[in-house]
């Protein structure tokens, strides 16, 4: 059975789960998760994970993200992108400059604050934005803080001119940003209502858009044998936190799931990774009750996948 990350170039037009549906018949398993969604508007990188490796699928969910988008300012959509009726516009002819677009990108960078979209898969009372938004119903959005690392101007030129000025920017964020939403701010923050009128992710963690196939070349290379040799390791996922070469005597432990004395790591990290000198056996963290020790999260060791 096929084992590791598969970064997938994910086309427009199709949904997350939509890929994870043909991979499944492309690949004859049922083993198969994606590591978080990307609208049917946006491409991009969506690393999928096979057999053992489905375990790191969360990590890869929480790592960074870097996107490029391309802001149009002048118009708000339903949707804050693309694909939604027109809300408000305003054709008045515009003129920024790159140094005014700058500020403003430097004014949303770090902790921000956001209203998720209307259509989203967020949850409210038990159902998701986009299930009220279908049937014109309104209903009040939970705020979320977001950490937007680093917003850089893409676009070239001193001046920006017209009726719906379009502008193209590149993204590094953490987890549950819409980048929609800060199409929307940036409009906001200009004085105009906007969208996002495209939408790139680019790198999920470390994997990149170099890393990717898209669907139509895993097929080929299914078809060819020589699939296994574009998979990643597991371990690549779980390179945010530290690895510790477990020795003999607490391999054994550790592949039982014992909760063990904590590891001195733990005290400035909140994960570790025990390694058995070849790949990742477990991740463990610091004991929720039990001062002092820790337990496992996730294990990926032998002992544990033929329970």
């Amino acid at each position: 059975m096929l084992e590791g990350i598969l970064p997938l170039w994910k086309e427009k037009g199709m949904t997350s789960h939509d890929c994870v549906f043909r991979l499944r018949k492309i690949l004859g398993m049922k083993r198969i998760g994606h590591t978080g969604t990307l609208d049917p508007d946006v491409e991009g990188v969506l690393p999928i994970c096979l057999g053992r490796a489905t375990k790191a699928a969360e990590y890869i969910t929480d790592m960074g993200k870097t996107y490029e988008a391309v802001v149009s300012i002048g118009r708000s959509t339903e949707t804050e992108d693309a694909s939604g009726a027109t809300v408000e516009q305003d054709l008045a002819q515009k003129c920024f400059s790159d140094t005014e677009i700058r500020d403003v990108l430097q004014s949303l960078t770090g902790e921000i604050t956001q209203v998720p979209p209307m259509y989203s898969a967020v949850k409210v009372n038990g159902k998701r934005l986009y299930e009220y938004a279908r049937q014109g119903q309104s209903v009040e959005r939970p705020f979320r803080k977001v950490m937007i690392r680093e917003i850089e101007l893409l676009s070239s030129g001193k001046l920006f001119e017209g009726t719906e000025v379009d502008f193209r920017i590149r993204v590094d964020c953490g987890k549950g940003t819409y980048i929609r939403t800060l199409a929307v701010q940036i409009g906001e923050k200009l004085g105009f209502p906007a969208h996002m009128a495209s939408l790139v992710r680019t790198a999920s963690g470390p994997f990149t858009a170099k890393d990717c196939l898209t669907l139509a070349e895993v097929e080929q290379q299914r078809e060819r044998g020589i699939l296994e040799a574009s998979l990643l390791p597991v371990e690549r996922a779980l390179s945010e936190f530290p690895c510790v070469n477990a020795d003999e005597a607490h391999l054994q432990k550790i592949l039982n799931g014992q909760v063990l004395p904590a590891h001195p790591l733990l005290a400035e990290h909140q994960r570790i990774v025990f390694m058995d000198s070849i790949r990742a056996v477990a991740v463990y963290r610091r004991h929720p009750e039990k001062t002092g020790l820790m337990k496992p999260e996730k294990m990926f060791g032998m002992v544990e996948d033929k329970r």
